[in-house]
């Protein structure tokens, strides 16, 4: 039976385009399911309705995609088994490449990630966020030839809907990438390369110094930490969980070690799964 693998639709949105060069690097292809957004695609792996899904987690301008972090940290039977670092490459695009455009749409974060770019090139054109950067697309195509609307999304979703490119990789930053988990349940069989780990916990803000003790943990043993992020508890004001991306060192016992002094410094500790690291060859399109 083919595997299913869930992603951020719908069709011809970034999230598609890195399910589309993840599923080339599987020794098995999977069948890619649209989902409506980020929360249906974790939940749809929960419940067996897919068997994995691919979500963002960061993106290197904007920062955490909460709603994966929220949602990783509030699920027991889910595990993180790769992450894949995808360029993200932001085309403007029209019905027309001439022409005035007084209106601008596509998702949050596309906008967020060219903010600089329209505002010197677009200062006067209105922005509307919405739903995905294809949406965008769809509702830019169904406008007249003349309408002044233009759409922020990836190539594919433009030329779906008709529309054609008015400028190229009009991300403010070369270096823009979002890392993306592919989740799968607990007990989804694989063998694959342990390189980076997810630690999550729970940390008692009202003990002075619990955080440094928990860094501690890691530092002592040298465990590399290669990221922190913080999100509230919603158990209380001043109540936080705690994100570690940590890689995983070649003496496991220094990690293990440095997990059980972790845990005893924490309220709860979870860590979903270690795994590989893809970095896909667009980062430098």
């Amino acid at each position: 039976m083919v595997e299913t693998l869930g992603y951020l639709g719908p069709v011809g949105t970034h999230s598609e385009a890195a399910a589309l060069y993840l599923n080339e690097q599987l020794p098995e292809k999977c069948r890619l399911v649209p989902l409506a957004n980020i929360y249906a695609a974790i939940h749809a792996v929960e419940t067996g309705a897919v068997d994995t899904c691919l979500v963002p987690v960061e993106n290197s301008i904007e920062g955490s995609i909460n709603i994966t972090l929220d949602t990783l940290a509030n699920c027991d039977g889910l595990k993180v088994i790769r992450e894949l670092i995808w360029g993200v490459h932001n085309h403007l695009m029209a019905k027309e490449n001439h022409g005035p455009i007084t209106r601008i749409l596509s998702h949050a974060q596309p906008l967020a990630q060219c903010r600089e770019y329209l505002m010197k090139n677009y200062p006067q054109a209105e922005q509307e966020a919405v739903v995905s950067t294809a949406a965008a697309a769809a509702q830019v195509g169904e406008m007249a030839n003349d309408s002044g609307w233009a759409a922020i999304c990836t190539e594919r979703a433009g030329e779906m809907n008709g529309l054609v490119a008015v400028d190229h990789n009009i991300e403010d930053r070369d270096n823009n990438s979002t890392r993306f988990y592919q989740l799968a349940r607990n007990d989804y069989s694989t063998e694959l390369p342990e390189e980076k780990t997810l630690i999550i916990c729970q940390i008692d803000g009202k003990d002075a110094g619990r955080l440094c003790e928990v860094l501690l943990e890691m530092a002592t043993r040298d465990v590399n930490m290669t990221r922190i992020e913080s999100r509230p508890a919603r158990t209380g004001l001043g109540e936080y969980i705690f994100f570690f991306d940590v890689d995983v060192p070649k003496r496991i016992v220094n990690l293990d070690a440095a997990m059980q002094g972790i845990r005893r410094k924490s309220v709860w500790l979870k860590n979903p799964g270690r795994f590989p690291v893809i970095c896909a060859d667009n980062r430098r399109e």
